[in-house]
């Protein structure tokens, strides 16, 4: 969902031309204080902000910023901007956001096969150090070797996934 914030008279236009142009449904607010009332409770991919409103209630907007959320922020000047300069703003807001989102999601998986290889590293060494223990009972050592073939088999799967990225980035191609 889009939120269009603006006090101007073409705000119906402007939110039908969003919707239209995006497939986006698209949420009007007349002022930055019912914005950030409908940020509270609404989660947004983007907030097109009327540079007026900007502009003329410091205050009020530094408020509505602290409630983006993950929502882009779109400031344009719609006193001068046409239909087709406000849907260009926003589509570019849109593709910034997805690609913001696939950097984030690369670096979260990124840091997550990190940790995930060194606790898989751990686990190996410290199965194998319990099976050279001497007088270890066979039932005890069976499942150490069932167990060690397990991390075996994670560390092949984390392997197989290959380096963080590379299917989202065939996939963007």
């Amino acid at each position: 969902m889009i939120l269009l914030v603006t006090s101007s008279e073409r705000a119906s236009e402007c939110a039908a031309a969003l919707h239209e142009a995006t497939g986006k449904e698209v949420a009007v607010a007349e002022t930055l204080a019912r914005a950030t009332t409908l940020l509270r409770a609404e989660c947004y991919l983007a907030v097109v902000l009327d540079q007026y409103l900007l502009e003329t209630e410091p205050d009020e907007a530094g408020t509505t910023f602290d409630h983006l959320g993950t929502a882009i922020a779109v400031p344009v000047n719609l006193a001068i901007s046409g239909m087709e300069r406000l849907v260009r703003e926003v589509r570019a807001g849109l593709q910034r956001l997805q690609r913001e989102e696939v950097r984030a999601r690369q670096a979260a998986v990124g840091r997550l096969q990190s940790e995930l290889n060194g606790t898989v590293t751990a686990l190996l060494l410290s199965i194998e150090l319990a099976l050279e223990t001497s007088c270890l009972p066979r039932a005890a050592a069976e499942k150490l070797e069932s167990v060690h073939e397990l991390v075996k088999k994670l560390r092949r799967q984390l392997e197989s996934a290959g380096p963080v990225g590379e299917a989202e980035q065939a996939a963007g191609a």
